[in-house]
């Protein structure tokens, strides 16, 4: 007769003593008082469907939550943009220039006759969409710290049609924006032209005295000041809003 193998689990209460037999399975209590604890019943099929539909409830409404922030974050963006300028042109942000007219004290107006003298250079662009001829009528003035001086830009409408038109406008280098004072500029209104109509466009500035004090600017020989002109329209809401290019 070929060898039985046995194989033993104990535990604390009972041992299983399975011996290679096809008719033989013996169990030996170990203690008699101990019970296996009962088996809870299997939940029917009826009772777990609904649980089966948990997941896909929550994936739909994770869908539409992540759906409502991306509207709201879409809508936050297009009405931040006023902000984000008025925020710039108030502060010097990222080579904007100063226009906020609080700034433009008395005691920032006298030029530093002790400071080096800077040189301001022009340039200018046009979107694609825009048929303007655009350009700066000089090429660059020397201005001391506090000392006011006038610029002109011509702009003129090449196009069979009237058009208008904003700018957006930076100073480089960017840390040099939060000393660069507009006084006025034609950049701080909508410009509309006439079909072939040409222009000069003014811009009155001046660089605040503390740009030879600060660490950081003391040393800038050389600041450049950008326009951008993009064509323009009124929208639903009666903003005025870029026209992209097609």
């Amino acid at each position: 007769m070929p060898k039985s193998k046995r194989l033993s689990f104990t535990n604390s209460s009972f041992k299983l003593c399975y011996l290679n037999s096809p008719s033989l399975i013996t169990i030996r209590s170990l203690a008699t008082s101990a019970s296996l604890p009962p088996r809870r019943p299997q939940s029917s099929s009826k009772n777990s469907a609904p649980s089966r539909g948990i997941p896909l409830y929550r994936n739909k409404s994770m869908l539409m939550y992540t759906t409502s922030v991306l509207i709201l974050l879409v809508g936050l963006t297009y009405a931040s943009v006023p902000l984000y300028r008025m925020f710039c042109s108030s502060t010097g942000f990222i080579g904007t220039p100063i226009t906020d007219a609080s700034r433009f004290t008395a005691d920032k107006l006298i030029p530093d006759s002790s400071s080096s003298r800077i040189k301001v250079t022009f340039t200018a662009n046009t979107s694609q969409a825009l048929q303007w001829k655009f350009v700066p009528e000089q090429r660059e003035v020397h201005v001391l710290p506090g000392e006011t001086a006038l610029a002109f830009y011509k702009a003129k409408n090449t196009s069979q049609e009237d058009i208008i038109g904003i700018a957006t406008y930076n100073v480089t280098p960017d840390r040099a924006g939060q000393y660069f004072n507009k006084i006025q500029c034609f950049c701080f209104e909508e410009q509309k032209l006439k079909a072939g109509e040409e222009v000069d466009m003014p811009v009155f500035f001046f660089l605040d005295p503390e740009i030879a004090k600060d660490p950081f600017t003391k040393n800038i020989r050389t600041v450049t000041l950008s326009y951008t002109f993009f064509k323009a329209r009124y929208n639903s809401k009666g903003s005025l809003v870029p026209i992209p290019v097609k």
